[in-house]
């Protein structure tokens, strides 16, 4: 086959998925329609976790897990959005990796509101600004995110999902050459987590000018085109910045774990975790109690992070993720037993394998 008739074959099929994808979307308006009248959530990541592995399973050709996915979530991010229009709030700025670990679940449609810090967030959701939120909680570096381990005890959003994604820095400039940037724009830790790269491709000599982000960085390039910056993928795309190099960071195994926050609770899907906050007296042993408490109930945790409480009653305050659903009754026996010195955060499908 010749170029034309391979462009003729590709059209051809694009023709056909298009006339799908409107049929799927006949469905959804009628699944909408449906939870409206019993009010049902509409965003099931549970389903579409469900969803995933069946096409992943079944699937016989070149498309791998991680790119059927990403063609499905976007689908799913669609879908929803014809549902009902989705308002997400996320720690900014605009181009940083929390907006890119929100687009990735809420695709392209949606709405999104770039706030200045994590407890913002929590403010937007808890007066009906936003129907989603997005914040990190961990990184296989740095560890826990205080601030928004104290917002999760402050406010009332449950936590509906989880997201784990690798953070990567991209390289990213109008020069055709290397040789032609004179300076590169980066947040200064960006730039300190790229220091092979820098080394490797003899751009030490090129002057660094450190920005408040790395979004920041990427909006700088744009406007000097002998320039570059390292920065986030999603940064690059909004600024129309070509990307020259997609993963220049020293350690490649650097992860973030993100919530996804609203006010509704899921439903259970068979591989479910539940995060919650546990208050403990300051006596002798109470925390052994309490861990004791999971292990008669057979309930596995995956962690355990401590937290100083910045008011006065209990002494001590702990974060715990486990496996199980806030409906399991392995898990209500813990809620009973304990009352109002736990505080169920919310329960949702696990994003990974995980170990304490």
């Amino acid at each position: 086959m010749n170029l034309e008739e391979l462009r003729e074959g590709i059209n051809a099929i694009d023709d056909e998925l298009l006339k799908l994808l409107n049929k799927r979307m006949e469905f959804v308006k009628k699944v909408g329609e449906l939870k409206q009248t019993t009010g049902g959530s509409i965003y099931r990541p549970e389903r579409e976790k469900e969803i995933i592995k069946r096409l992943s399973k079944n699937s016989n050709g070149l498309l791998n897990k991680d790119a059927i996915e990403a063609i499905f979530m976007e689908i799913f991010a669609v879908s929803r959005n014809l549902e009902l229009p989705e308002k997400i709030a996320y720690l900014g700025p605009e181009g940083s990796y929390t907006h890119q670990a929100a687009e990735s679940r809420f695709g392209a449609m949606s709405s999104y509101i770039p706030l200045r810090d994590i407890e913002a967030v929590f403010k937007v959701l808890e007066n009906g600004e936003a129907k989603y939120g997005v914040v990190p909680i961990e990184n296989n570096t740095e560890g826990a995110v205080g601030t928004t381990l104290d917002a999760l005890n402050k406010y009332n959003s449950l936590i509906i999902a989880e997201l784990y994604m690798d953070i990567h820095h991209s390289f990213a400039t109008l020069a055709e050459d290397l040789k032609d940037i004179k300076v590169i724009y980066s947040h200064p830790q960006g730039y300190n987590q790229c220091k092979n790269f820098i080394e490797e491709h003899m751009l030490t000599d090129v002057q660094f000018i450190p920005t408040r982000s790395t979004a920041a960085a990427a909006k700088r390039a744009k406007e000097d085109p002998n320039s570059a910056a390292i920065c986030s993928s999603i940064a690059a795309k909004l600024n129309s910045l070509p990307i020259h190099f997609e993963k220049i960071e020293d350690n490649l195994a650097n992860r973030t774990r993100f919530f996804i926050l609203s006010d509704f609770k899921n439903q259970k899907s068979g591989d479910d975790k539940t995060s919650i906050l546990a208050y403990t007296d300051d006596t002798p042993g109470s925390l052994l109690e309490l861990l004791k408490s999971f292990e008669k109930d057979g309930i596995n945790l995956t962690r355990i992070e401590s937290r100083p409480l910045k008011q006065s009653g209990f002494k001590s305050l702990f974060y715990i993720d486990f496996k199980g659903h806030i409906d399991d009754e392995n898990v209500q026996n813990i809620m009973r037993s304990y009352g109002d010195k736990i505080k169920w955060l919310g329960s949702y499908v696990a994003g990974e394998k995980s170990e304490v």
